[in-house]
Formats: C-alpha cells, structure tokens, sequence
C-alpha cells in the first residue's frame, strides 16, 4: 500500500514539475514575441536616437513583467513569493554586492539623469562619448588618451554603473552645452605686443562672437535647473608675463566636440597675422646674455646711475 501511494505521489509531482516547466516556456515564448512585435511596431520609421530609447524601454518593461509571471508559476500565493524574494534578497545582497550596487547606479542614472546617450562625460580618468546604457554598465567611445585633444581612439571602454557613486563625474554636455578653451600664445619682450593684441582679439571675435549668442541663450536655460552664471561670454585676450616673453592667451567658448578644429582654425589666423608683421615674433624658452650697459632702458644703464662726489 505504501508504495502504491509513493508511486501515485512521484507521478503527481513529475506531473506537476512537467506543467511548470511547459508554462514557464509558453510565458518565456509568449514575452519574446511581444517585444519583438512593439520593436517592429514602434521603430518603424524613426531615427537612430529615437529607436535606441524604444528598444531600451521595451526591454525595461517587458523583462520585469517575465520575471514576475515566471514567478506566479512556480510560487503559488503571496506568501510564497514574498518568502522566496526575501531569501533571493538576502542571498543575492552577501553574494553579488557588486553586481547590486551596478544595478543600484543603472536606477540613479534613470532617475536623476547625470549622463545619457549622446553626452560626452569623463568619470573617473576615462573620457569619451557615451554610445551604451545597460542594467550593470554604460559603454564610452574613447577620446584622449594617446590621441592628441578630444579625437576618438576608436576604443569602447565599458564603466560599471557603480562607478557613479564612486567617481568624480564631468559631463561636457548638460547644463551649460558649452566650455570655455584657452590658447597661449607667446611673444618675445621686444615685439608689439600690444599690436599683438590687438590682432589676437580681432581673431578671437571673429571666431568666437557666434558661439556667445548662441550661449547666453544656453545660459539662461541652464540658470534655472544649476547655479550658472557668467558675466562676461565673448572671447577676451588677457597678458601675463612668462620668464621667456609676454604671455597672451585667448579665452573663448567652444562646442565640446570642436574644440581642436576651433583650434586649429584661430592659429592658422594667428600665423598668418604674425606673418605679416615684422615687429611681432613668437617666444620659446632660450639662454642670451644681456648687457645693461648696451641693451638696457638709458634710466637704468650705470653711468645714469653714477653720481660722483664732490671733493
């Protein structure tokens, strides 16, 4: 009589393993194929950006609700949900503490925003653009490195998501839209160097006036969301004194992904305007040997200086 009840009873749980089995690859089945058909519906003649945020957000929306009906079948009532979840918790958090605080960063990216797709953002000692957002990490098309300026390396660096927490983050791209790019431009002691910034101020409106415009309207958007604000916006010259010559950088805004074509573009202006001026020279570190005597303003020479006495 036992064993025609153990019997009875091992065939009524492959039975019911049997049924769990089929129905948790009818759920696995049936979710695949509605999120390949809302792909086929919702990108259907959208652009690239639009159609990255849609298969993101199916993918979002339709693995939660697989899990959750996967778990209806083989946890009958609340109860028994809410225990195999608690367990699954507890587990999970001595286990995988890594992988969870990734996830707990995927959920502050969601939330509060600090980088999307498209922004160009360093974290850390990494820099590039951010091509990828998943679950775990985030994908950066490389820029510097061994690359001179803000090119592209062609590599793609992978961040955990966690790194949010524990890495200083710079996005180029949020808020201001804009950064503000030096170029120094040194010049011997015995050029114009006023008349030399005189020209460098001519370039740098000329390259620079348009970018202002369209960043005093970035500003006052950016003021209402940080704490930006800026009084002056056009490009300025400003004179400083180097052991070697006069220093004159020119300080000017720039879009973050131009930065070494701005650049380029205002030297070449800068070589060709020194060109055609005799009286103004570039400077670069060399050994001379002055004589006050000889070179020396005519106030400061020793027999300007020599008072005799009178006997």
């Amino acid at each position: 009589m036992d064993t025609l009840v153990s019997l009875r009873d091992t065939l009524f749980n492959g039975q019911f393993l049997e049924s769990k089995f089929f129905y948790t690859i009818l759920a696995i089945v049936f979710f695949w194929l509605v999120h390949r058909l809302a792909l086929a519906i919702f990108l259907r003649n959208r652009d690239v950006q639009v159609q990255y945020r849609i298969r993101k957000t199916v993918t979002y929306i339709t693995y939660p609700f697989t899990f959750v009906v996967i778990g209806q079948i083989w946890f009958t009532g609340f109860q028994s949900i809410s225990t195999y979840l608690g367990l699954l918790s507890a587990g999970l958090a001595i286990a995988l503490q890594a992988p969870l605080v990734n996830l707990a960063g995927w959920a502050f990216i969601l939330w509060r925003h600090p980088v999307k797709v498209g922004d160009r953002i360093q974290i850390g000692s990494d820099r590039g653009d951010v091509i990828d957002q998943r679950i775990f990490m985030f994908s950066l098309m490389e820029i510097g490195n061994w690359v001179d300026a803000d090119q592209s390396t062609g590599r793609v660096i992978h961040i955990p998501n966690g790194k949010i927490f524990t890495e200083v983050l710079a996005n180029y791209s949020q808020g201001f839209h804009y950064i503000w790019n030096e170029i120094p431009v040194l010049v011997t002691f015995e050029s114009d160097w006023r008349k030399a910034k005189q020209l460098l101020d001519e370039i740098a409106q000329r390259h620079g006036t348009s970018l202002s415009d369209a960043a005093a309207r970035r500003l006052r958007e950016a003021a209402k969301k940080f704490m930006i604000f800026y009084n002056k916006l056009t490009p300025v010259v400003y004179t400083t004194v180097k052991d070697s010559g006069v220093m004159l950088t020119i300080r000017y805004l720039c879009d973050p992904r131009k930065r070494r074509g701005s650049e380029q573009d205002i030297w070449e202006d800068i070589l060709d305007a020194f060109a055609a001026h005799d009286n103004i020279d570039f400077a670069y570190p060399t050994q001379r040997f002055y004589s006050n005597a000889a070179e020396g303003k005519p106030g400061t020479r020793p027999e300007a200086l020599y008072t005799p006495t009178a006997e």
